[in-house]
């Protein structure tokens, strides 16, 4: 029986038709096209994993170009952190690009554009330029620079290239229809002056060109055949394909652009200028908080490659957008943390627990697992000894039937370790219960083969040997937002929606095998939750994030 076939994908269904068509597959080219200007968020995972998976699809190389034509808000800073959230995401792309490495045959093709009475240079401010473009139901007014003459235009361009003019005294302007009820055709801006070094070419230009002239030009330059956008890009498809038709030549490989819909994740936003104001007001502690929807944020937090790949998938391609239950997400990562994850011992909210009839001067290293869902995940040792540290939680004086965990005279199993049985507790003057005193039973131990160990109790405990307990900083991470779409309603500012409860920091114990964990690796803290080492840990202090709660109630459809 064959296996079924996934279905194809809209954009796949156009590549395939494509083929059919008569493209070679040995020019199939994608591309990845970040903004250098903050970092990469969820909503660029999609990006990032339908051009990439399309490359490995189709055994076709995929370029990572940046757009950097804005000098003003690039950074190398963002370059390098893109950069790295791809190598994380496990995708290899074909070449480092960058828009700039295009600007002189972008600079020519528009000298080119003058000639042909395609461009002009307008010497309006652009506030009067937005005015006369008016609006789609009502013709916009040309400018009384549209007609100049063609060696004027061509004159006063090289000047500002050479930096004659200050910024804001003119601009490059397509000419093609003022009238379409497409604003984009419009007339639009090809160049403005700015005065500002580039991250790349230092002072060499004092124009830059507007992104949709470079986006399309640069696509066939590096003769991408299927350059692909988010939705908000569908406008500024005639206008991609009017630039094209101005360059083309028909021996190479024409070019298309077709767009699909955003992600949005419920208690996320994915708009950069809100995601900077966050940074700027603190409101986080930089552009990798673990509370932040970037990816060096969610991989600090401790995502996976695969649990965020796993998602992309789910969620699918799509022609509109929706929101994305975050609940899904949490899914998938709880998933994979699940199969990967190396269980450990540790507390986050500690009481003694004292054991009375064992001997005070003894310790045993007792033998537990890494990982039951791997079989060769193997076993490690842990240290008992009479005075331990369990969850408050897991302790009540009096307990109903359906409290499975330790009451006074109840008794439960310490993991990997003895039965017992609480006997009494010490308070302190607030009624707080300081210490538990208990009673083991010393022929019960787990995996000794003898009839007390085989013997079954309801409740299983996690715990940490008191002598030997590693004392670390637990960051017990929530939702930034207490809102599902914080940013929905324009009446009201999003940093009001601000979750005071996102970070809660406690102090808790570990085994001491924890001490030589490495940072991003995932653990189980068992019963707990999964958690990561923070890159904040010092030899004095070892920081835990919790990454996602051990499980919830959630199952996707």
């Amino acid at each position: 029986m064959e296996e079924d076939k996934k279905p194809l994908n809209f954009i796949e269904q156009i590549i395939e038709e494509d083929l059919a068509n008569g493209l070679s597959r040995e020019k199939l080219r994608f591309r990845f096209p970040p903004e250098p200007n903050g970092y990469l968020h969820v909503g660029h995972t999609k990006a990032i994993c339908i051009n990439f998976g399309l490359g490995e699809k189709y055994g076709a190389p995929v370029n990572l170009r940046f757009d950097d034509t804005n000098p003003e808000k690039e950074e190398q800073e963002f370059v390098d952190s893109i950069k790295a959230d791809i190598d994380w995401l496990g995708f290899k792309y074909d070449k480092e690009l960058y828009a700039s490495d295009y600007f002189d045959q972008l600079y020519d093709w528009a000298v080119q554009m003058i000639k042909d009475g395609k461009a002009y240079v307008d010497e309006q401010p652009s506030e009067i330029i937005t005015e006369q473009r008016k609006n789609p139901f009502e013709d916009g007014i040309e400018s009384p620079f549209r007609n100049r003459p063609v060696e004027e235009s061509l004159e006063l361009f090289e000047k500002m290239k050479n930096g004659e003019f200050e910024e804001g005294a003119m601009s490059l302007r397509a000419k093609i229809d003022m009238t379409s009820p497409n604003m984009n055709m419009r007339d639009p801006v090809m160049y403005r002056i700015l005065k500002r070094p580039h991250h790349r070419t230092g002072d060499k230009w004092k124009i830059y060109p507007m992104y949709d002239w470079a986006h399309g030009e640069s696509d066939y330059i590096e003769q991408i055949s299927h350059s692909l956008c988010s939705l908000e890009f569908e406008n500024h498809r005639p206008l991609y394909d009017w630039y094209l038709d101005q360059v083309y030549d028909e021996s190479k490989t024409r070019n298309k652009q077709r767009e699909f819909a955003r992600m949005n994740v419920s208690y996320m936003i994915t708009s950069k200028r809100k995601l900077q104001r966050l940074v700027a007001e603190n409101a986080v502690t930089g552009w990798d908080d673990p509370r932040m929807p970037t990816i060096s944020g969610m991989r600090r937090l401790g995502f996976t490659p695969t649990s965020i790949k796993n998602f992309i998938e789910r969620v699918g391609v799509a022609k509109r957008e929706n929101l994305i239950d975050i609940q899904l997400l949490e899914f998938f990562v709880r998933e994979d943390l699940n199969k990967i994850s190396t269980r450990v011992m540790a507390i986050v909210d500690p009481v003694k627990l004292v054991i009375t009839n064992y001997p005070e001067d003894q310790e045993e290293w007792l033998e537990t697992e890494n990982n039951p869902e791997q079989e060769d995940a193997g076993t490690r040792k842990v240290p008992f000894s009479r005075e331990l540290y369990i969850e408050r939680e897991d302790f009540k004086e009096e307990g109903n039937k359906k409290f499975f965990r330790l009451k006074l005279g109840g008794e439960v199993r310490l993991k990997s370790a003895y039965i017992i049985k609480a006997e009494s507790v010490d308070k302190d003057e607030n009624g707080e219960i300081t210490t538990i005193y208990a009673t083991y039973d010393e022929k019960s131990k787990s995996g000794s083969g003898t009839e007390e160990s085989l013997r079954k109790v309801k409740g299983t405990l996690h715990w940490v040997s008191a002598k030997h307990a590693l004392p670390i900083e637990v960051r017990v991470y929530d939702r930034l937002f207490t809102t599902p779409q914080p940013d929905a309603e324009k009446e009201t500012d999003f940093m009001e929606f601000l979750n005071p409860d996102s970070l809660k920091i406690v102090q808790g114990f570990a085994e001491p095998s924890l001490e030589n964990a490495e940072i991003g690796h995932p653990y189980q803290f068992q019963r707990i939750g999964y958690f990561t080492k923070d890159r904040d840990s010092t030899a004095d202090k070892i920081v835990f994030n919790r990454t996602v709660t051990l499980k919830d109630g959630y199952k996707p459809e």
